[in-house]
């Protein structure tokens, strides 16, 4: 059968420096076909080239067996080909219906019509997101069915997932991969990029991985288990470094409280918590989407601001603070790292250099009174090394890297501001095995250094994997802790549900 959909001897470059080096894909009509590699291998590039987004320097695409030039995305949906990216291109001043409905000029403009429409087409997916809410308001994981939800809306024939189950609970994975079956019963073909090995492994019927920009192979799933997809990826077995036996490992004890929250409040998001985090300790905080840990970490970094009635206590060191803006948390050695790099990580258009050399100067850590363009690039330079920031150079600029590559550049800002507690939000959503073991690696080595760490995950495997103490946090309060080598997951699970 001809493929619905092909790309013959693809290449893409940049600064002459190629992300994809003579690749050739198909996808088959009404199959799931899995794409993995580690950041940097360039499947978000050969997917953005099959999708308009990027112009290939090299090589024919061909859909339904037609030679095709896609230069725009609207070209590619006009052609049947829809992409649901890992990073958020919704309008975020706009409502949900409205994002479902924007290329619909007919129809945007009546409101109660397309908030009607919308609530009905959300439910037909299993989808809870209120139609009329902004998108602004929206948490990571809502913002991606909504997302997803705008794919499916446009019946495309070919719909591509970059990590569209990165922000999910269990639940809505469950929702989603139950709609990813009926779409490929109607025939619907489906790109799925995503590093979570497990879930390639369940749904897909093929598998392509790619290194370095190159394709090592593709198969059937059936040939495949994780540890031959580990040994493709990055071209050693990791199964020993990822998500090993915790009970086998060193659990640290205690040092000085470092941070203390008595009663903490926000709004009807956050309901009198209480929690305290020590020194040269990893503490895990696990909840499910909407149970107010997130939010919790941004108050006591200074991101949100408390209740100002009967908003509860926190106190650093046994002081009492209250930060209604970032800087003063920065100053005192509070850093979040949060879990939406995009929007709120980094500076996109700005070099890693000069995204870097901002988190020197925020956190105080520079005695210049100017920019000093040595300084920042030896700065620069030091924690691109530490970090094994994949680029060109230091004078890359952000938007041009890997998602894996962005999280580590997000992650040099805040640790170039030498933290007295740092809180990672979700630390490896989007990232590739690779790259999880190098930053799970630094957490511990920050714990081992006597800096109190928190990690607020919803991956279980990975708060199991990290955590010397586990909170679990439900409907906006901490109700569980757990010591790190005595948990496991369906002890942790029913404390987040029940």
């Amino acid at each position: 059968m001809t493929p619905v959909l092909e790309l013959r001897n693809g290449t893409k470059e940049y600064r002459g420096v190629p992300a994809v080096k003579d690749v050739t894909f198909t996808l088959e009509r009404g199959e799931v076909h899995a794409l993995l590699g580690e950041n940097g291998a360039g499947k978000s590039t050969l997917t953005k080239m099959l999708a308009g987004v990027v112009e290939p320097t090299a090589g024919e695409i061909y859909v339904d067996g037609r030679q095709t030039e896609l230069r725009t995305p609207s070209e590619a949906l006009r052609r049947g080909i829809a992409m649901v990216y890992q990073e958020t291109s919704l309008v975020p001043s706009l409502t949900v219906a409205q994002n479902l409905y924007l290329t619909d000029d007919k129809h945007f403009h009546r409101l109660r019509g397309i908030y009607i429409a919308g609530q009905q087409f959300l439910q037909s997916l299993n989808f809870h997101v209120d139609p009329t809410a902004l998108v602004s308001s929206l948490g990571a994981g809502q913002k991606q069915m909504v997302e997803i939800a705008r794919a499916v809306h446009h019946n495309a024939q070919v719909i591509i997932f970059d990590e569209p189950t990165s922000t999910l609970t269990p639940e809505e994975k469950y929702q989603f991969f139950s709609l990813v079956d009926r779409l490929r019963k109607r025939g619907v073909s489906i790109i799925f990029i995503s590093h979570a090995l497990e879930e390639a492994l369940q749904i897909s019927d093929r598998i392509t991985v790619m290194r370095d920009g190159e394709h090592v192979i593709t198969d059937l799933t059936s040939a495949f288990d994780r540890d031959k997809i580990i040994r493709a990826m990055v071209g050693r077995a990791l199964s020993d470094e990822l998500y090993g036996a915790r009970k086998d490992r060193r659990v640290r004890p205690a040092g000085d409280k470092v941070l203390s929250v008595q009663n903490l409040s926000m709004q009807n998001i956050v309901r009198n918590t209480s929690f305290s985090v020590f020194s040269g300790q990893i503490t895990g905080v696990f909840g499910l989407i909407g149970s107010g840990r997130t939010e919790a970490a941004k108050v006591v970094a200074g991101v949100l601001k408390r209740d100002f009635f009967h908003g509860g206590q926190v106190r650093l060191d046994g002081r009492p603070v209250r930060y209604r803006v970032p800087r003063p948390a920065v100053r005192d050695g509070i850093i979040y790292v949060t879990e939406d790099r995009k929007i709120e990580g980094f500076f996109e258009t700005m070099s890693i250099a000069e995204n870097i050399y901002l988190g020197a100067l925020a956190g105080g850590r520079t005695k210049a009174w100017t920019v000093s363009m040595g300084e920042m690039k030896a700065i620069a330079d030091e924690w691109t090394r530490a970090l094994n920031v994949r680029a060109i150079n230091s004078d890359a600029r952000v938007i041009e890297l890997s998602g894996g590559n962005q999280q580590k550049v997000v992650v040099a800002k805040a640790l170039v501001q030498k933290p007295r507690l740092i809180i990672f939000d979700e630390p490896t959503r989007g990232v590739d095995v690779g790259a999880i073991a190098e930053i799970h690696h630094l957490i511990e080595r920050l714990a081992d250094e006597g800096i109190a760490v928190m990690v607020i995950s919803s991956y279980l495997p990975e708060i199991l994997q990290l955590s010397d103490r586990i909170l679990v946090c439900r409907q906006g309060r901490i109700v569980e802790e757990f010591a790190g080598h005595k948990a496991d997951e369906e002890t942790i699970m029913y404390a987040a549900v029940h």
